[in-house]
């Protein structure tokens, strides 16, 4: 086995290329970011918000349980090998949304997104860590998400304005394909495994092994457990940003066109303010970061049922954005540093099986309030959620975030 090199530069080739990679992961998703409401309602009649949720959930559920698995594999099968695998996954999930008269066949297409998202997310997000070694590990994390959430954000309003203008059907879907062949290409021709990249930094690191990895990360260790419950309320609201806000713009009479702006700035701004954020989690306290980014976040919320023009929800995803982009490199670079390298891939596996946890927890939480008591209230209670998890965050992690059995 050669020898290998730690850090940003000395391995910049292979973190653009991932980079590159994780900006056609995060395109898939945003193929369906603000044209599903509609394509439910358009092509199979599916009005109620529980049905609509329904395939958030199922992408939560599949891509929680894949990222667990995924964090598991990662050091026998090869980080590589389980990101093409992924790719492949992700190849039939276009044609079944561009052909289906089911809706069940939509679901299943979703449970294969969430699988395919785990899988190759979760590969490209371990990568980088390995790659860069301790010192600029959050920047390596606000990179990859930047690259993921700003594809998401550009696909999001691409996807709706070729609908908008040509149909629901077939555009968006045939873009989705092209992603998918795109990104399967690179990561069989181009990307390498990292696994001797671990096996170096093992050798000097200072962190002692977890004895019992899954139950210190969701439970007990105050650091790991903490940042995992603000991981799963991160996107329980992400959740229902998802599938209530573009059924909530529509009843406002907002057009298709403006819905989609309006939520890809959300996951947009996410993307670009990473850029910043990630550096910042080297530099300044993770606790407070995480902190300040959910209660941002629960607070903008609060002020959705509020707006009533266009330019007021515009504003409420930018401090959104702005307040997920804060926390989402963070999670990962304070969960990597707790952790031994050994045990760094399952670790960020099961923080990530609860965070995405959180799509299928808001989508059916949110759904269900909202059917029954109305969209305000479901977003009032996500709101609220947040607030606590902000709070969380503030009273039990330990002030230097290093890992407190």
């Amino acid at each position: 086995m050669s020898t290998a090199k730690l850090g940003l530069r000395e391995n910049l080739n292979q973190f653009i290329l991932l980079v590159i990679v994780n900006a056609f992961v995060g395109a898939m998703v945003g193929l369906e970011r603000s044209i599903f409401p509609e394509f439910a309602r358009e092509i199979f009649g599916v009005t109620s918000s529980v049905a609509v949720l329904s395939f958030i959930t199922a992408f939560g559920i599949s891509k929680a349980l894949s990222n667990y698995i995924s964090g598991r594999l990662a050091n026998h099968w090869g980080r590589k090998n389980l990101l093409i695998i992924g790719w492949i996954i992700a190849l039939p999930i276009p044609l079944i949304l561009l052909y289906t008269q089911s809706w069940n066949m939509v679901i299943f297409a979703n449970v294969l997104l969430g699988v395919s998202q785990g899988l190759t997310w979760s590969s490209t997000v371990v990568m980088k860590i390995d790659l860069v070694g301790e010192k600029n590990r959050g920047l390596a994390m606000g990179l990859n998400e930047f690259a993921g959430y700003l594809a998401v954000g550009l696909i999001a309003f691409v996807s709706a304005y070729l609908a908008s203008q040509y149909g629901i059907r077939p555009y968006p879907f045939l873009m989705g394909l092209g992603i998918a062949v795109i990104g399967l290409i690179l990561s069989v021709f181009w990307v390498k495994d990292t696994r001797k990249f671990v096996h170096q930094e093992a050798t000097s690191a200072q962190q002692e092994k977890l004895n019992g990895v899954f139950i210190q990360t969701t439970f007990l260790n105050k650091t790991l457990s903490s940042i995992t419950q603000a991981g799963l309320i991160n996107n329980l609201n992400d959740g229902m940003i998802w599938g209530l806000l573009p059924i909530l713009l529509m009843s406002k009479e907002v057009d298709l066109e403006m819905v989609g702006i309006i939520t890809a700035i959300y996951p947009a701004v996410w993307g670009l303010g990473q850029l910043f954020t990630g550096k910042m989690a080297d530099l300044y306290s993770k606790k407070k970061m995480l902190f300040f980014g959910m209660l941002a976040q629960g607070l903008a919320i609060l002020l959705i049922p509020s707006q009533t023009g266009s330019f007021g929800f515009m504003a409420i995803s930018v401090v959104s954005g702005l307040g997920t982009a804060l926390v989402y490199p963070t999670f990962m670079a304070a969960i990597a540093d707790a952790t031994s390298p050994l045990q760094r891939a399952e670790s960020v596996g099961t923080f990530r099986l609860w965070r995405d946890l959180g799509y299928a927890v808001g989508a059916i939480l949110s759904g269900i309030i909202a059917d029954s008591f109305g969209i305000n209230w479901a977003i009032f209670l996500i709101g609220g959620l947040t607030l606590f998890s902000a709070g969380v965050i503030q009273f039990r992690i330990p002030k230097n975030l290093k890992p407190s059995y």
